[in-house]
């Protein structure tokens, strides 16, 4: 039904992907958690900073720019935990029907921990995301409102 060559070779990429969604991963972490740093400053004070010195232009620009990349980890963290899920669910099957145990373990930690770790950064890029759009939209707003009032 199926070729021994192609599953195999399936089974090489897959293995071998592991460790950079792994990698990837932490990167993801690490990215979100820098992201909540910007986004303090953002918060208080930069925001209006970059409106009052940048104007419309480049309020749009960092909004759109800093928005994007909150979407970016919201997206891409989960799938990459996906990935590390299934990954070593399949060796971790296949060594179950030989009875090691232990092999089983190590692939369940490793595929509970890589959804664990994905979820977490994607909510950060989501919180992040949705506040991003309500701080710039309102920021826009007041900048509008007061070139009409100026006007």
């Amino acid at each position: 039904m199926f070729s021994g060559i192609s599953l195999g070779l399936m089974h090489q990429i897959t293995s071998l992907l592991l460790q950079p969604v792994v990698w990837a991963l932490l990167f993801f972490v690490a990215l979100a958690l820098y992201e909540v740093g910007i986004s303090l400053g953002e918060r208080w004070g930069g925001i209006a900073r970059l409106s009052r010195r940048g104007g419309e232009h480049a309020l749009l620009q960092a909004g759109k720019r800093r928005i994007e990349r909150a979407d970016f980890i919201t997206r891409l963290a989960p799938m990459l935990g996906l990935m590390g899920t299934l990954i070593p669910l399949g060796p971790g099957l296949a060594a179950l029907g030989e009875g090691e145990l232990r092999v089983l373990t190590t692939a369940m930690t490793v595929a509970f921990d890589t959804t664990v770790i994905g979820l977490l950064a994607g909510m950060i890029g989501f919180v992040l995301g949705r506040l991003r759009r309500r701080w710039y939209d309102q920021a826009l707003s007041e900048l509008q409102y007061k070139g009409h009032s100026n006007g």
